[in-house]
């Protein structure tokens, strides 16, 4: 199902944390099954699903999973509670969804043995990016044409990669410190750029890269956030990384194909 226009119009944004605020968030979800609630819902507690996932991650004696793994697992299980809470239990949200994200979490573990034979998340996440980046009948193409495609193609995975290496994929206490060849005052007052540009993004195109990016969400988790259809989210991936090179042209002279 396609998502309303109120939805496009709000970026990812913490909601209030107070009592009443979140009560107010879960009347609209479900009694007017505001699709913008859920998603501000969805904001309000998905760092608590990071730290289940960080507490899995550590308390593993062997280092046979990525985190991001874990991620992937723990905002399964979040999204799945907050379909089936009820806010007029007793219980309050987080106490009823810790069980089901720790659950979601020990259920992919155990199905870790068929998960290896295939890619890890981020290698997922990557190879969704290049398939909403792939050119659109390239054999319809004349030579120019099909370059100006493949820099295009190129530049998007570019972005990718930068944002994912500049450390906001990783959780806060499991930032790598130590020192980097791209750890200049060229390349930091790039990332600068690129996070402000980011920043701006509006609509959905914002909130495409900010839960993609930022928050390590697959394409699909995005879209029952969204509301939208898996392959909606592949276009509007690919439309806000030519949005954030295009800013960054215009406002740095910043190009790829220099």
């Amino acid at each position: 199902m396609e998502a309303s226009g109120d939805v496009a119009s709000n970026p990812p944004v913490a909601a209030d944390n107070g009592e009443a605020g979140e009560a107010a968030l879960w009347r609209e979800f479900t009694v007017g099954g505001s699709a913008a609630a859920r998603q501000k819902l969805f904001d309000l507690h998905h760092a608590f699903a990071r730290q289940i996932a960080i507490r899995h991650f550590r308390d593993r004696k062997s280092g046979d999973i990525e985190l991001a793994d874990l991620f992937q697992m723990a905002c399964a299980g979040l999204l799945e509670a907050l379909d089936r809470y009820d806010p007029h239990r007793s219980v309050g949200f987080r106490a009823f969804a810790r069980r089901r994200i720790s659950g979601s979490i020990l259920d992919g573990l155990g199905h870790m043995s068929e998960m290896r034979e295939q890619l890890s998340a981020r290698n997922r996440a990557r190879a969704e990016r290049l398939k909403s980046l792939t050119i659109d009948n390239p054999e319809q193409l004349d030579a120019p044409e099909a370059m100006a495609a493949l820099v295009e193609m190129a530049t998007g995975l570019a972005l990718g990669f930068m944002i994912e290496g500049s450390g906001l994929y990783v959780a806060e206490d499991q930032a790598d410190t130590r020192f980097s060849p791209y750890d200049t005052l060229a390349w930091k007052q790039l990332m600068h750029a690129l996070h402000d540009e980011m920043a701006k993004l509006a609509g959905q195109e914002g909130v495409v890269l900010q839960y993609h990016y930022l928050k390590g969400l697959s394409f699909a988790q995005i879209s029952r956030i969204l509301e939208l259809s898996k392959g909606r989210v592949s276009q509007i991936h690919k439309s806000s990384l030519k949005s954030l090179r295009d800013a960054l042209y215009r406002g740095r002279g910043f190009s790829f194909e220099k």
